[in-house]
């Protein structure tokens, strides 16, 4: 652009914005300039909220000065105004910055893991190994306070819980083998300090099953909330010694439904049996069941028991319990007369039928259980314990199966 002698020079609209916009040289950003100002050499003694790191900041502002070649360093001595005591310090900032990252973590994006945000449970399990029973003390627990954030379910609104424990043995039918504590109202450090028994547990549940501890929040108008559940293979436990736990709550594991269908148990029953010598018959009792298979659409069964010793020609030999309404762990404690000399019991087989109670339409069958010569397994055992024990009662328990004797019908 060519300029006349006497006239005035002329700036175009794109210089004159350019030069009210970059009136000078690019400032420090402000607050890199506010918190660090710039020291080159070092840091000043009065700086009271650096003192904790000294260290990092020190490195950081070295460390630009140790790499340049001779030329930047003679750049760097001509004045404290040059690039690098700026890069310096912001090296230093964020390295301050990361520091206080590690120090103060950051509350809402935490996510600790869930052994910890479930709470824990405080309980003790003992395997009466004599008595055929499972003894689950539920102690205490700790529930985490309800927060609204990924990974946990608020509980009630006031911030509170109404927990209660409830168990299973898996694999197995829920409803069957399920028990519960009561419920405590308005509290996340329940103390409950109950004890829940189940009755026919033998050597080989021992072995294959696990106990299920579950807490929930119980809510009266909506779906009871989940807490967190822990789980116990019962073969960790020693039979007649009481195993203490503090067991962190996870969440609530997938249950495999194929397993449990191929191992589904129609429930126990408790049988005694005793040869009286001077009366000269077999003496059956019905004592108990326990986790019966639920037949009713109320959760439940109406069950009672019916004996039968054959091959009997004349039919009598047949008896029945009372019925016990609406119960999975009914307790009969009944016992029946059969005529027969000792000899010929190693002909007889006696087959145990337990069934549910319905009005105006067939009774259900739950299970049964074959005792006698042609039996196998603790029922073979059980039959000859009866043998060689004459006048002694001998009690068992045993797990009732699916299968219906052909002999028999309701």
């Amino acid at each position: 652009m060519t300029q006349r002698k006497g006239e005035k020079p002329t700036i175009s609209i794109q210089e004159h914005m350019a030069i009210d916009v970059c009136p000078g040289p690019i400032q420090p950003i402000k607050q890199i300039s506010d918190y660090f100002p710039r020291y080159p050499r070092g840091l000043p003694p009065a700086a009271p909220h650096l003192v904790g790191h000294i260290g990092p900041l020190r490195t950081a502002l070295s460390a630009p000065s140790a790499a340049p070649s001779a030329p930047a360093a003679a750049a760097e001595s001509e004045g404290p105004n040059e690039d690098n005591p700026e890069r310096a310090c912001a090296g230093a900032s964020a390295s301050l910055q990361a520091v206080r990252r590690d120090e103060e973590p950051d509350v809402e994006g935490y996510d600790s893991d869930d052994s910890t945000t479930l709470g824990t449970l405080e309980f003790s399990l003992l395997y009466d190994q004599e008595n055929n029973a499972l003894h689950c003390t539920i102690n205490k627990a700790k529930l985490p306070v309800p927060r609204y954030k990924k990974g946990l379910k608020p509980m009630d609104h006031n911030g509170l819980s109404d927990p209660y424990v409830k168990l299973h043995l898996l694999p197995g039918a829920s409803k069957a083998n399920k028990l519960r504590t009561k419920t405590l109202h308005n509290t996340l450090n329940p103390f409950w300090n109950e004890t829940l028994t189940y009755y026919g547990i033998t050597d080989e549940d021992m072995v294959r099953k696990t106990l299920r501890i579950s807490v929930c929040d119980e809510d009266k108008f909506r779906h009871n909330e989940f807490i967190g559940e822990t789980r116990i293979p019962l073969k960790k436990l020693k039979p007649n010694q009481v195993k203490n736990f503090n067991n962190c709550l996870e969440k609530q594991l997938p249950v495999n439904k194929t397993e449990d269908k191929s191992l589904e148990e129609r429930g126990r029953i408790m049988i005694s049996l005793k040869y009286n010598t001077q009366k000269s018959c077999l003496i059956v009792g019905i004592i108990r069941c326990a986790h019966l298979a639920a037949m009713d659409a109320n959760g439940f069964s109406d069950p009672y028991v019916k004996t039968y010793l054959k091959p009997d020609e004349n039919k009598k030999s047949k008896h029945k319990t009372a019925v016990k309404k609406k119960t999975l762990n009914p307790e009969f404690n009944e016992e029946f007369c059969y005529d027969i000399k000792y000899a010929d019991l190693t002909k007889k087989t006696l087959e145990i039928t337990v069934w549910d109670y319905d009005i105006g339409k067939s009774n259900d069958f739950i299970g049964g259980v074959s005792l006698g010569i042609n039996a196998n397994g603790e029922r073979l055992k059980h039959w000859f314990d009866c043998l060689k024990n004459k006048d002694k009662k001998i009690e068992r328990w045993h797990t009732l199966t699916n299968e219906l004797p052909g002999s028999l019908n309701d």
